[in-house]
Parts: structure tokens; C-alpha cells; sequence
């Protein structure tokens, strides 16, 4: 597995515990929950970002060792 699909797994999984925390009834779980979620798209949006980057940087610099 590489970092990118750990961090994405542990974001999906923190958004669905949350959801269901929210959709369970607790009146004051629900704007924690939308935040959390939030949060998560950011971090996602992020990672994803990151990662194209870094793959491109790390491919130019892989193609350089001998």
C-alpha cells in the first residue's frame, strides 16, 4: 500500500464514522460531522494534489540515476 492509499483510507474512514455518528440521532454530532467531512475533502483534494507533484518529481529524478 502505498502513503497515499493509507491517508485516503483513514479519511473515508473518519468521514463514514462520523456520518454515522450524525445520522444515529445525536442532535449535536451533525455540524461536527459536516466539518469533519469538510475537512477530509480538503485533505483529500490535497493528498491528491500533492501526490501528482511529487510523482512528477520523483519520475524526472528516477530517470536521472544510472
Amino acid at each position: 500500500m502505498t502513503p497515499l492509499t493509507t491517508a485516503l483510507g483513514y479519511l473515508l474512514s473518519v468521514a463514514r464514522r462520523r456520518a454515522r455518528a450524525a445520522l444515529g440521532g445525536h442532535p449535536e454530532s451533525g455540524a461536527i460531522t459536516l466539518e469533519w467531512i469538510v475537512i477530509a475533502g480538503i485533505l483529500f483534494a490535497a493528498a491528491v494534489a500533492a501526490s501528482t507533484l511529487f510523482y512528477d518529481a520523483v519520475k524526472t529524478y528516477m530517470a536521472k540515476i544510472p
